[in-house]
């Protein structure tokens, strides 16, 4: 081949090379889109549930099932969304997921009535349990070079960890100056986007060697999953005594035993147990699912104390969130470009853990009177640095070296453990705080001041029992986690095609 030719051939490859480094960009943010467009609409609505109540008449009892029919949808089929995407392809799954959930938000958004409402949220979780894992399956196999896998990761994991509070501040602008509805419709703008990138920059992922669908698996999964979020989400309404509560947790973890028996029998496992059997990799869905019941406490609680305590408008609640927000992201570009490289998952995750802690700690302090600059943004800062080192550190390491034939379901593991976090952070953190409430007005004159203390000390219980979840994080990523860079458990099986 004379010069000429290797010249131009050379021009060739590096143009083709720039492309493909340009499309992997545009995959992330597609996807980073679509993630956002899932996070937010965690805590969106629900600053404009009063106004939903108001518009629609339902009651305080039904109001619950706004919130409990996404996450019932959502966290019961995720693995199944998960699958669907290694065995249909990541692309198809996503488009799928996109276009439905935008379809469900406008079928909620226009809603007349409470049961369309309902239905149009309960949509939304079954199409979000289709887009979550492929977009995160997605991520992972599209960047395999290791710095920019870990930029990649790093925004994305910001993105997961942010979105809540960037939610609240949405959700309050758009309630406030439009309608409660907007905070439904807004996901159409998000969808639009995101379907289009995803329709231009989006390759075909579909394996040419199918393997069956565990349809055993999926049932099982997905009804002790539904069990463990129905019956948490019901000790917010019963008691823990209720059979309402306890039977469904009890059922819930009965199914959950039994597709793990099934898992190791069936030839086409739903969720082979190679991809938890990683001793960096249990770590890090642990790690998730202990920050999504922790961070519960920061959202909620500190979403009540500054509107109800300290009068904020829902934007100035969601404006002090950013803070937050900021060492967030900052935090998360630090850990996953430059630490997690250089000394590995362990000193990270756990370090993240005492810094969330000790956020919710100084959260306990908070009086009737308190200064936002002096006791509110210091704890914010410290939980949002907390957080940037463990959500896109963990979110990394739980995806890191998987087969990409099962990419899709690990996947779905993270945002199952993340949801079933959740909904345990709900369930025990609400509970906690109404008894710690109810039990300081015990012999007390319900008179105002009385009733704002009581309501003060709810708030600080359910600080202190979230940092207990950190604390327990601390605990189990600084065991389990293995020293050094990341590197495959010898003691666990080759992730192989099957």
């Amino acid at each position: 081949m004379s010069q000429t030719a290797l010249a131009r051939e050379g021009v060739r490859k590096t143009s083709a090379e720039g492309a493909a480094d340009r499309r992997r960009w545009w995959v992330l943010a597609v996807v980073g889109i679509a993630q956002l467009m899932v996070v937010l609409d965690g805590t969106i609505v629900n600053i404009a549930l009063p106004s939903a109540q108001l518009d629609l008449g339902f009651s305080n009892a039904d109001r619950q099932w706004i919130v409990t029919a996404y996450a019932l949808a959502f966290g019961s089929l995720l693995l199944l969304g998960g699958r669907l995407a290694d065995l249909i392809g990541r692309k198809i799954v996503f488009l799928v997921g996109v276009g439905g959930f935008a379809a469900a938000s406008a079928l909620a958004g226009a809603a007349g009535d409470f049961s369309i409402l309902v239905t149009g949220r309960a949509l939304q979780g079954l199409f979000g349990a289709l887009l979550a894992p492929a977009a995160l399956s997605l991520l992972n196999t599209t960047f395999t070079d290791a710095k920019e896998r870990a930029k990649a990761f790093g925004i994305f994991g910001a993105i997961a960890g942010a979105g809540g509070g960037l939610g609240l501040l949405l959700g309050g602008l758009l309630t406030e100056h439009l309608d409660w509805r907007w905070t439904l419709f807004v996901n159409l703008i998000f969808a639009a986007v995101a379907l289009a990138g995803g329709v231009a920059f989006l390759r075909k992922g579909a394996p040419a060697d199918r393997p069956k669908l565990d349809i055993p698996g999926t049932l099982l999964v997905s009804a002790g999953l539904f069990g463990l979020v129905y019956g948490f989400s019901n000790a917010e309404s019963h008691t823990w005594g209720s059979p309402q509560t306890w039977g469904f947790l009890l059922a819930g973890g009965l199914l959950l035993a039994a597709f793990t028996w099934w898992q190791t029998r069936t030839a086409h496992p739903l969720l082979p147990l190679r991809v938890l059997l990683d001793r960096n990799r249990g770590a890090s869905f642990l790690s998730i699912g202990i920050t999504g019941a922790g961070m519960f406490g920061v959202f909620l609680f500190l979403t009540y104390y500054l509107q109800e305590t300290l009068h904020y408008s829902p934007v100035q609640t969601g404006l002090g969130f950013l803070p937050m927000i900021g060492a967030l992201m900052v935090a998360a570009q630090l850990a996953t470009l430059t630490l997690l490289p250089r000394v590995g998952p362990k000193p990270l995750v756990p370090i993240g853990m005492a810094l969330a802690a000790i956020g919710m700690v100084l959260l306990t302090g908070l009086g009737l009177h308190s200064s936002y600059a002096t006791a509110v943004l210091p704890p914010l800062l410290v939980m949002g640095f907390g957080l940037g080192l463990v959500m896109p550190v963990a979110m990394s390491v739980a995806t890191d070296r998987i087969d990409e034939r099962d990419a899709g379901v690990a996947s779905a593991a993270v945002n199952t453990m993340q949801q079933i976090g959740g909904s345990i952070g709900t369930a025990l953190l609400n509970t906690l705080a109404t008894s710690a409430g109810t039990s300081y007005l015990v012999g007390k004159t319900p008179s105002p001041a009385n009733l704002a203390q009581a309501q003060l000390h709810s708030y600080a219980t359910a600080y202190w029992w979230s940092a207990g979840f950190f604390v327990a994080g601390l605990v189990l990523s600084a065991v389990l986690y293995r020293r050094g860079r990341m590197q495959q458990d010898a003691n666990a099986p080759v992730a192989v095609h099957m």
